[in-house]
Protein backbone atom coordinates (compact mmCIF):
# COMPACT_ATOMS: atom_id res chain seq x y z
CA UNK A 1 0.00 0.00 0.00
CA UNK A 2 1.37 3.96 -0.85
CA UNK A 3 1.40 4.79 3.01
CA UNK A 4 2.76 1.31 4.28
CA UNK A 5 5.59 1.85 6.43
CA UNK A 6 5.06 5.96 7.03
CA UNK A 7 4.37 7.03 10.94
CA UNK A 8 0.80 6.98 10.85
CA UNK A 9 -0.47 7.73 14.24
CA UNK A 10 -2.76 4.99 15.25
CA UNK A 11 0.04 2.73 15.28
CA UNK A 12 2.32 4.56 17.26
CA UNK A 13 -0.57 5.54 19.66
CA UNK A 14 -2.43 2.02 20.34
CA UNK A 15 0.74 0.64 22.03
CA UNK A 16 0.23 3.35 24.98
CA UNK A 17 -3.59 3.31 24.96
CA UNK A 18 -4.42 0.11 24.65
CA UNK A 19 -3.43 -1.23 28.04
CA UNK A 20 -5.91 1.15 29.76
CA UNK A 21 -8.55 0.57 27.20
CA UNK A 22 -8.38 -3.01 27.93
CA UNK A 23 -8.46 -2.99 32.01
CA UNK A 24 -11.10 -0.29 31.61
CA UNK A 25 -13.11 -2.25 28.93
CA UNK A 26 -12.51 -5.69 31.10
CA UNK A 27 -14.42 -3.90 34.09
CA UNK A 28 -17.18 -2.78 32.21
CA UNK A 29 -17.54 -6.14 30.85
CA UNK A 30 -17.69 -7.31 34.29
CA UNK A 31 -20.33 -5.51 35.64
CA UNK A 32 -22.36 -6.52 32.84
CA UNK A 33 -22.46 -3.65 30.28
CA UNK A 34 -22.05 -4.60 26.90
CA UNK A 35 -20.15 -3.17 23.90
CA UNK A 36 -23.57 -2.44 22.38
CA UNK A 37 -24.36 -0.29 24.91
CA UNK A 38 -20.72 1.52 25.21
CA UNK A 39 -21.15 2.41 21.43
CA UNK A 40 -24.85 3.34 21.62
CA UNK A 41 -24.22 5.74 24.45
CA UNK A 42 -20.82 7.30 23.32
CA UNK A 43 -23.46 8.09 19.49
CA UNK A 44 -25.91 9.58 21.51
CA UNK A 45 -23.31 11.97 23.71
CA UNK A 46 -21.38 12.45 20.43
CA UNK A 47 -24.62 13.85 18.10
CA UNK A 48 -24.89 16.34 21.21
CA UNK A 49 -21.87 18.03 20.03
CA UNK A 50 -23.74 18.60 16.57
CA UNK A 51 -26.24 21.33 18.41
CA UNK A 52 -23.07 22.15 20.55
CA UNK A 53 -21.07 23.23 17.64
CA UNK A 54 -24.18 24.82 15.69
CA UNK A 55 -24.50 27.55 18.64
CA UNK A 56 -20.76 28.20 18.71
CA UNK A 57 -20.14 26.45 21.81
CA UNK A 58 -17.14 25.11 20.70
CA UNK A 59 -15.42 23.70 23.83
CA UNK A 60 -18.59 22.08 24.71
CA UNK A 61 -18.75 20.46 21.31
CA UNK A 62 -15.17 19.62 21.58
CA UNK A 63 -15.68 17.40 25.16
CA UNK A 64 -18.65 15.76 23.62
CA UNK A 65 -16.31 14.86 20.27
CA UNK A 66 -13.94 13.43 22.70
CA UNK A 67 -16.24 11.98 24.71
CA UNK A 68 -17.75 9.85 21.68
CA UNK A 69 -13.97 9.25 20.73
CA UNK A 70 -13.05 7.68 24.40
CA UNK A 71 -16.42 5.05 24.07
CA UNK A 72 -15.26 4.00 20.23
CA UNK A 73 -12.17 2.94 21.82
CA UNK A 74 -14.41 1.24 25.13
CA UNK A 75 -16.98 -0.28 22.74
CA UNK A 76 -13.56 -2.01 21.47
CA UNK A 77 -12.57 -3.01 24.70
CA UNK A 78 -15.57 -4.60 25.80
CA UNK A 79 -15.56 -6.72 23.07
CA UNK A 80 -12.72 -8.38 23.18
CA UNK A 81 -13.67 -9.15 26.78
CA UNK A 82 -16.91 -10.18 26.60
CA UNK A 83 -16.30 -11.90 22.81
CA UNK A 84 -16.94 -9.75 19.79
CA UNK A 85 -20.11 -9.73 17.56
CA UNK A 86 -20.75 -9.38 13.88
CA UNK A 87 -23.65 -6.78 15.25
CA UNK A 88 -21.18 -5.11 17.64
CA UNK A 89 -18.51 -4.53 14.60
CA UNK A 90 -21.46 -3.34 12.41
CA UNK A 91 -23.00 -0.65 15.09
CA UNK A 92 -19.46 0.19 15.42
CA UNK A 93 -18.64 1.11 11.56
CA UNK A 94 -21.91 2.64 10.72
CA UNK A 95 -22.57 5.08 13.70
CA UNK A 96 -18.55 6.02 13.34
CA UNK A 97 -18.96 7.35 10.28
CA UNK A 98 -22.76 9.10 10.93
CA UNK A 99 -21.07 10.76 13.66
CA UNK A 100 -18.09 12.04 11.92
CA UNK A 101 -20.15 13.79 9.01
CA UNK A 102 -22.39 15.47 11.99
CA UNK A 103 -19.65 17.04 13.26
CA UNK A 104 -18.10 18.40 9.59
CA UNK A 105 -22.42 19.02 8.89
CA UNK A 106 -22.46 20.91 12.22
CA UNK A 107 -19.62 23.53 10.70
CA UNK A 108 -21.86 24.60 8.80
CA UNK A 109 -24.69 25.21 10.75
CA UNK A 110 -22.50 27.85 12.82
CA UNK A 111 -21.60 29.58 10.01
CA UNK A 112 -23.06 29.94 6.52
CA UNK A 113 -19.52 30.26 5.27
CA UNK A 114 -18.43 27.27 6.20
CA UNK A 115 -21.33 25.42 3.95
CA UNK A 116 -18.88 24.85 1.09
CA UNK A 117 -16.33 23.89 2.98
CA UNK A 118 -18.34 21.11 5.17
CA UNK A 119 -19.71 20.13 1.81
CA UNK A 120 -16.25 19.35 0.69
CA UNK A 121 -16.08 17.21 4.05
CA UNK A 122 -18.51 15.58 3.38
CA UNK A 123 -17.25 14.67 -0.26
CA UNK A 124 -14.40 13.83 1.03
CA UNK A 125 -15.87 11.18 3.71
CA UNK A 126 -17.44 9.54 1.08
CA UNK A 127 -14.15 8.89 -0.94
CA UNK A 128 -12.50 7.22 2.28
CA UNK A 129 -15.51 5.41 3.86
CA UNK A 130 -16.66 3.93 0.38
CA UNK A 131 -12.93 2.73 -0.06
CA UNK A 132 -12.39 1.19 2.87
CA UNK A 133 -16.10 -0.55 3.18
CA UNK A 134 -15.52 -1.92 -0.78
CA UNK A 135 -12.23 -3.09 0.28
CA UNK A 136 -13.15 -4.86 3.64
CA UNK A 137 -16.13 -6.73 1.89
CA UNK A 138 -14.19 -7.81 -0.90
CA UNK A 139 -11.34 -9.04 1.16
CA UNK A 140 -13.74 -10.84 3.45
CA UNK A 141 -15.09 -12.39 -0.32
CA UNK A 142 -11.57 -13.65 -0.18
CA UNK A 143 -10.84 -14.89 3.13
CA UNK A 144 -8.29 -11.90 3.45
CA UNK A 145 -7.63 -11.03 7.16
CA UNK A 146 -5.33 -8.65 8.79
CA UNK A 147 -4.15 -7.28 12.33
CA UNK A 148 -2.93 -3.91 11.23
CA UNK A 149 -4.26 -1.80 13.90
CA UNK A 150 -5.31 -5.00 15.93
CA UNK A 151 -8.43 -7.32 16.03
CA UNK A 152 -11.54 -5.94 13.63
CA UNK A 153 -14.91 -7.14 12.71
CA UNK A 154 -13.96 -5.86 9.10
CA UNK A 155 -10.79 -5.79 7.06
CA UNK A 156 -8.92 -2.77 7.85
CA UNK A 157 -7.61 -1.02 5.25
CA UNK A 158 -4.95 1.80 6.57
CA UNK A 159 -4.54 5.36 4.96
CA UNK A 160 -3.43 8.61 5.93
CA UNK A 161 -5.94 9.74 7.71
CA UNK A 162 -6.76 7.03 10.21
CA UNK A 163 -8.88 7.38 13.49
CA UNK A 164 -6.19 9.59 15.09
CA UNK A 165 -5.92 12.17 12.20
CA UNK A 166 -9.32 12.58 12.20
CA UNK A 167 -9.62 13.42 16.19
CA UNK A 168 -6.59 15.76 15.68
CA UNK A 169 -8.75 17.33 12.46
CA UNK A 170 -11.77 17.92 15.15
CA UNK A 171 -9.84 19.17 17.32
CA UNK A 172 -8.30 21.83 15.15
CA UNK A 173 -11.86 22.37 14.30
CA UNK A 174 -13.09 23.05 17.14
CA UNK A 175 -10.61 25.59 18.65
CA UNK A 176 -9.77 27.83 15.40
CA UNK A 177 -13.23 27.83 14.10
CA UNK A 178 -12.44 30.83 12.13
CA UNK A 179 -9.93 28.61 10.65
CA UNK A 180 -12.16 26.12 9.31
CA UNK A 181 -12.37 26.74 5.82
CA UNK A 182 -8.98 26.13 5.98
CA UNK A 183 -8.65 22.91 7.69
CA UNK A 184 -11.47 21.29 6.63
CA UNK A 185 -9.87 22.01 2.93
CA UNK A 186 -5.91 20.31 3.80
CA UNK A 187 -7.78 17.69 5.79
CA UNK A 188 -9.85 17.08 2.65
CA UNK A 189 -7.16 16.74 0.57
CA UNK A 190 -5.31 14.08 2.90
CA UNK A 191 -8.56 12.21 2.95
CA UNK A 192 -8.82 12.13 -1.03
CA UNK A 193 -4.65 10.83 -0.83
CA UNK A 194 -5.78 8.47 1.53
CA UNK A 195 -9.15 7.23 -0.87
CA UNK A 196 -6.84 7.19 -3.94
CA UNK A 197 -4.23 4.90 -2.30
CA UNK A 198 -6.94 2.64 -1.55
CA UNK A 199 -8.15 2.52 -4.61
CA UNK A 200 -4.61 1.78 -5.83
CA UNK A 201 -4.39 -1.25 -3.47
CA UNK A 202 -7.71 -2.71 -5.05
CA UNK A 203 -6.63 -2.66 -7.77
CA UNK A 204 -3.39 -4.61 -7.06
CA UNK A 205 -5.24 -6.59 -4.75
CA UNK A 206 -8.64 -7.69 -6.77
CA UNK A 207 -7.46 -6.92 -10.64
CA UNK A 208 -7.01 -10.89 -11.19
CA UNK A 209 -10.02 -13.33 -10.63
Amino acid sequence: MLFQGLPMLDAHIRPFIDGPLDRAGKRLAEIGVSANAVTLAGFAIGMLAVPAIAGQAYLLGLALTLCNRLADGLDGAVARARGPSDLGGYLDIVLDFIFYSAVAFSFSLARPENALWSALLLFSFMGTGSSFLAYAILAAKRGLTTRIRGSKSLYYLGGLTEGSETIIAFVLFCLFPSAFPVLAAVFSAMCWITTVSRILAAYRSFRRN
